[in-house]
């Protein structure tokens, strides 16, 4: 006789219930899992553009941003739109226009608030030699401001200065650095 024939049914049946629901447990969590990949990799969008350029006029009829970039999907179950290589170009004032790449971007709705993620970079269209790098910079477009709580490089022809989150008011040039401010600066020469 073995060791299992010596457990009593009651105890049998039991231990039977228990794997039969450790093994339904398991297979369920896969199926979630599954599932939900599945759900991220099968939507649809009702809009896609590739190499594309939009032009946003303001209210007096005059392009305020234009923004291109090399592909473009709008998705209707959540409202949101995603860009591959976005380049904006904020023109409000023709004097000094900003110029905001990234790898990839992404909004909802009406566009208000749009996160720039990978490889985010700042630059005047007049004066490329001041540059400003981080990884996501979240752009609010109703008030024309920029930030973000990541790591950021400032980068010009005299020096280079790093911290630790920004607020940028793209209408009046102004940048707020958060915290753990350092830089160096060499002083331009003198004519």
């Amino acid at each position: 006789m073995n060791a299992i024939s010596n457990i009593p049914l009651f105890a049998k049946v039991v231990l039977l219930v228990l794997a039969i629901t450790t093994i339904w447990l398991l297979s369920g969590d896969d199926d979630n899992d599954e599932s939900s990949r599945q759900i991220e990799t099968n939507r649809t969008s009702d809009l896609a553009m590739t190499d594309f350029t939009l032009t946003l006029m303001d209210e007096f009829g005059k392009p305020a941003r234009i923004i291109s970039g090399k592909e473009l999907a709008h998705y209707p179950e959540d409202d949101t739109t995603e860009i591959i290589s976005p380049i904006a170009r904020f023109t409000e004032d023709e004097e000094n226009i900003w110029i905001i790449t990234s790898d990839k971007a992404s909004t909802q709705g009406e566009a208000e608030d749009i996160l720039l993620t990978d490889n985010v970079i700042i630059t005047r269209e007049n004066n490329k030699e001041i540059e400003l790098f981080t990884e996501a910079l979240h752009i609010n477009t109703k008030h024309n401001t920029a930030y973000t709580d990541l790591a950021v490089t400032i980068k010009s022809p005299y020096g280079e200065t790093n911290s630790v989150g920004l607020h940028a008011d793209l209408a009046d040039e102004t940048i707020n650095l958060h915290s753990k401010v350092k830089g160096h600066y060499d002083a331009p020469p003198t004519p």
